[in-house]
């Protein structure tokens, strides 16, 4: 796979979502009942639903736009330490490798 990545699964995603279902609700209720003030009034929402989960990513509680970078070494000899899960029974483990270059 290319990178780790969150699907829309997080805070700023989430709350645009809801604002956006919201505003189409009632953008939908009113074009049922013809008010075309009520149908204008949805959409604002919905746009206050894009601009809300843009300043939520702007403040960090969005996806990161850059993916995690694993730790490389800058010197021959270095040692990186990785954790990673242990096979089979959930738990992590320490491994640690040396890196010459």
């Amino acid at each position: 796979m290319a990178g780790h990545s969150h699907h829309g699964n997080t805070p700023a995603a989430w709350t645009a979502v809801l604002i956006v279902f919201v505003g189409f609700s009632i953008g939908s209720a009113y074009t049922v009942m013809a008010e075309p003030l009520g149908v204008l009034a949805g959409a604002v929402v919905v746009a206050l639903g894009g601009v809300v989960g843009l300043v939520m990513r702007a403040m960090g509680l969005g996806q990161p736009t850059t993916p995690a970078r694993p730790a490389t070494a800058t010197a021959a000899g270095a040692t990186a330490t990785a954790t990673v899960p242990a096979p089979a029974s959930g738990e992590s483990e320490q491994k640690t490798t040396t890196v010459s270059g």
